[in-house]
């Protein structure tokens, strides 16, 4: 795998098989010109607690994109559906105000990022118009996402978190 240079920082992403994954959150319609995540997040954070069955820690920041040609003409005011969500073993018993989310078993690019959160945008740039057009690999449509452990701490420069990107092998 080829490193990767951003802003002076080699990013080399490690290839993982997800598998199913299921989520339970809240989302939100959006567009980068309309960006809402701060409020899908305040209106996520103050009832997490209330998830039965989380598995882990980590949140999950999950887009969905309608079109699987989303990227090849990207812009600000393309709508995609965004969630905030945990990772739970099963949907028993979903809170009033959330929903399910299964993410479907997949390859994925999964790229440490470290930096502010409003910085990220950057490193995506790189990995669909640099990295993945270089690499072995092309985009599979399923959600994109980003996971958050320990380590994020939002716009702290320190901040790390994983992004994980969807892919499939090149035909040969």
């Amino acid at each position: 795998m080829p490193n990767i240079q951003v802003s002076s920082k080699t990013i080399k992403p490690r290839i993982e098989t997800l598998p199913r994954t299921k989520l339970v959150g809240k989302r939100i319609k959006m567009s980068l010109a309309r960006n809402k995540t701060r409020e899908l997040w305040q209106g996520f954070m103050p009832h997490r607690a209330e998830i039965p069955n989380v598995i882990g820690s980590e949140l999950y920041s999950v887009e969905v994109y309608d079109n699987p040609k989303v990227f090849e003409s990207f812009s600000a005011s393309i709508e995609f559906e965004k969630w905030a969500a945990v990772k739970v073993s099963g949907f028993e018993a979903i809170p009033s105000g959330m929903e399910h989310l299964v993410l479907p078993q997949g390859l994925y690019a999964v790229f440490n990022y470290k930096g502010k959160g409003s910085e990220v945008a950057k490193t995506y740039g790189y990995i669909l118009g640099t990295w993945l057009p270089s690499s072995g690999y092309h985009l599979d449509d399923r959600p994109h996402f980003a996971v958050m452990g320990e380590k994020y701490k939002n716009e702290d420069p320190n901040s790390e978190e994983e992004l994980w990107v969807p892919i499939l092998p090149k035909p040969h």
